[in-house]
């Protein structure tokens, strides 16, 4: 989860529906329980606008219950359960062994979100190593990818990996890098997934990162409700509006639209598994 709550507030109206796109595709990243939409109307919405199926993320274990109990009662979605990096501080085997238990259901295709957060002083370091190395375990032990949440963590992130032995699928959500660790990611076979943020004006290091990624191994993403892309920054995220970030991805890398929703929708079942 990269963006944040900023407390009580009114709810915002949500921006106006983009143009479909060519070729379905899918949301890698989202968190359906944030978005002040029923998940049905969320669903139908992204359906419409060419988003075929969304993965719902946890960020902690009442989170990835939830998450694992939404994907099984609706068949266009699926689940990542994890201990999001900041909620780390003190955390107990007993946790780690309960995400490891709901990571054992066939909806769940994903260890996540998991990793580094070194912006936000909120778990210690410490804490944060030592559940992302369990979280590495769990996504090897059950075959099933694992996504990073990396901020300002970039180094430690790649070396706990090297370290523990990386899961055969990895996914860098919201990827955050230049285009020094894109190549670095792309030479390991780590996936990179792009949200909204790719799109805002001072987000050239990130434009330069997706030109040198290669096309079989980008995800988009909505990090829904968070990181709403231009020309709806301000406006609640949701999934029905990835068509902008895929059609300003496609722009930045000198493809056809959809021939980057192929590429993306390969590269979801690669990860994911098939639907």
């Amino acid at each position: 989860m990269s963006g944040e709550n900023t407390g009580s507030r009114a709810p915002q109206a949500f921006a106006a529906a983009p143009e479909p796109l060519p070729v379905e595709v899918f949301d890698s990243h989202c968190h359906l329980d944030l978005v002040e939409l029923p998940v049905a109307e969320q669903l139908a919405a992204a359906k419409a606008a060419g988003i075929a199926r969304v993965v719902t993320i946890g960020v902690d274990l009442p989170t990835s219950r939830l998450c694992a109990d939404t994907a099984a009662a609706f068949d266009d979605v699926y689940a990542g359960v994890a201990i999001h990096p900041n909620d780390t501080t003190g955390i107990t085997e007993d946790v780690l062994a309960d995400i490891a238990a709901l990571a054992e259901r066939p909806e769940v295709r994903a260890i996540g979100e998991t990793g580094l957060d070194y912006y936000r002083d909120w778990a210690p370091k410490d804490d944060q190593h030592r559940s992302f190395r369990a979280h590495i375990a769990i996504a090897k032990r059950t075959g099933k990818a694992l996504v990073i949440h990396d901020r300002d963590a970039h180094d430690d992130v790649l070396r706990l990996l090297a370290e523990e032995g990386a899961p055969d699928t990895v996914v860098f959500h919201c990827f955050s890098g230049d285009a020094e660790m894109a190549r670095t990611c792309a030479d390991a076979g780590y996936v990179m997934s792009f949200a909204g943020n790719v799109t805002f004006k001072n987000a050239e290091p990130l434009r330069e990162a997706l030109r040198v990624a290669p096309l079989d191994l980008l995800l988009v993403e909505t990090d829904a409700p968070f990181l709403t892309p231009v020309p709806n920054r301000g406006k609640p995220n949701a999934s029905y509006l990835i068509p902008h970030t895929v059609r300003f991805m496609a722009e930045v890398k000198g493809v056809e639209v959809a021939e980057l929703c192929a590429a993306i929708a390969a590269t979801g079942e690669r990860v994911f598994g098939p639907w």
